[in-house]
């Protein structure tokens, strides 16, 4: 049994659905509706058209069309035509090219005008949701589909003159009234100059990916380099939206005397991240959440420090981005492929579930790190001497960034405290980074 063929159900039934409720509900004008899952030919198109779509999705089609085999091995770097692998060797196999989906584009959209010529329609917003233009098939046979009543799939929603079928109406998102823009303004001599800049605002829950529109302002002038370290320095103050520092690059540093919610760091790409409670609060920071979930997500460059406990799903895909945190919830660094997390205080379960690379130091002084750590593809080693002036590093910079007690703690006892530390060392990884060290070649099966 496969999952690709035997679960799920067909798009033609998810885009009658949302498209008849939109229509009902008068909200069809407000949003683009797009759909996709093995659309192959123009007459897929124009069937998922007239059941209510204005954008359609052939990425499986263009990438068998440039040379994919549908072999599933995508994620084993093992792919025989050479598209998706970082092998040189299978990479040479690929022997596909624009023009080819170029010209495939060009036979879908012939077919889908001939069919829309037969149909009488110029445009595709005239078609968009005509599901009355469709019919069944008379001949059907097969004792699956010949009782099969497609009446609520073909059902077009009845629709006065001012409810639009397609998109008609630009919705007020308010990016005008984002915080970047004012922070942008402020930073002028360092985007033109790079002058040193420092930046104090308040922020609430409403302000999402704070700094990322900067960041883009930083990309498009000095590419993926950026600044020099440091240049920017924002220091903000409440608490954090979503997606908080989300890809921000060299030379920003965001300080945040708060808390933030989900995606912290998300995409991190060179930015310092530093976060610590209001002054003003009481409680213990160790003991508490200051941070949401899935922080740092696919992060690949950057340092952060935390003072305080992270939500689940800490650095997922981290392949770079350095954090020190004192504590985090259930599946912390899965599938992370590199960088350096420290975490000063106990872990949620599925630790390092998929983990292939970087590595993680765990403050274990409950001794029951072991039982919440997936050992699938990691081992647990003690700390050697490396290890020791990484981490006295690291947390030397936590505490001067946080004023983190625990920190401190560890550092001036870090003679005993360093029996409590467990490296979590993903298998494969270990064998090239001892291969590296020792000159021999490794293979990895």
């Amino acid at each position: 049994m496969s999952s690709i063929r035997h679960a799920g159900l067909p798009w033609e039934l998810g885009l009658a659905e949302a498209h008849q409720t939109l229509v009902k509900n008068k909200l069809r004008s407000r949003v683009v509706v797009q759909t996709d899952g093995q659309l192959k030919t123009g007459r897929d198109i124009a069937i998922a058209t007239l059941l209510g779509a204005e954008e359609w999705g052939v990425a499986t089609a263009a990438l068998v069309v440039e040379g994919c085999i549908l072999m599933r091995k995508c994620h084993l770097n093992t792919c025989p035509v050479g598209v998706a692998t970082q092998d040189p060797e299978l990479r040479k196999r690929f022997n596909g090219a624009a023009e080819y989906v170029v010209n495939f584009i060009q036979f879908l959209t012939m077919e889908l005008r001939e069919i829309m010529a037969s149909l009488g329609y110029r445009t595709i917003d005239e078609m968009v949701g005509q599901a009355d233009a469709l019919r069944i098939r008379e001949n059907l046979n097969h004792w699956k589909s010949k009782k099969l009543d497609l009446t609520p799939v073909l059902y077009k929603e009845p629709a006065d003159h001012f409810t639009g079928l397609y998109k008609q109406e630009e919705q007020d998102h308010g990016i005008a009234g984002v915080l970047d823009w004012g922070i942008i303004e402020e930073a002028a001599p360092a985007l033109d100059n790079k002058k040193h800049v420092r930046i104090n605002r308040d922020i609430k829950n409403t302000d999402r990916t704070t700094g990322t529109m900067l960041s883009n302002e930083i990309t498009k002038r000095y590419g993926a380099e950026g600044l020099p370290e440091g240049t920017i320095h924002l220091k903000f103050r409440g608490t954090a939206g979503q997606s908080f520092g989300a890809f921000n690059t060299h030379g920003v540093t965001l300080e945040l005397e708060g808390d933030a919610n989900d995606y912290f760091g998300k995409g991190l790409s060179g930015a310092n991240m530093i976060v610590y409670p209001h002054k003003e609060s009481s409680f213990v920071p160790e003991n508490n959440i200051l941070i949401g979930n899935v922080a740092f997500y696919g992060a690949t460059s950057g340092k952060a420090f935390i003072r305080g406990k992270a939500g689940e799903r800490f650095a997922v895909r981290n392949s770079g981005a350095t954090a020190v945190v004192e504590g985090l919830g259930d599946h912390g660094c899965e599938y992370m492929t590199g960088g350096t997390v420290v975490v000063l205080g106990a872990t949620g379960r599925n630790f390092a579930a998929g983990m292939s690379g970087g590595i993680a130091y765990v403050y274990d002084i409950h001794s029951n790190f072991a039982e919440n750590c997936n050992m699938e593809m990691v081992d647990l080693d003690p700390l050697d001497d490396e290890d020791i002036l990484l981490l006295s590093g690291l947390l030397t910079e936590h505490e001067v960034s946080t004023g983190s007690t625990v920190a401190k703690f560890v550092l001036n006892d870090m003679d005993n405290q360093r029996l409590n530390f467990i490296k979590v060392y993903p298998r494969d990884y270990k064998k090239v980074m001892q291969s590296r060290k020792s000159g021999t070649n490794v293979t990895i099966k």
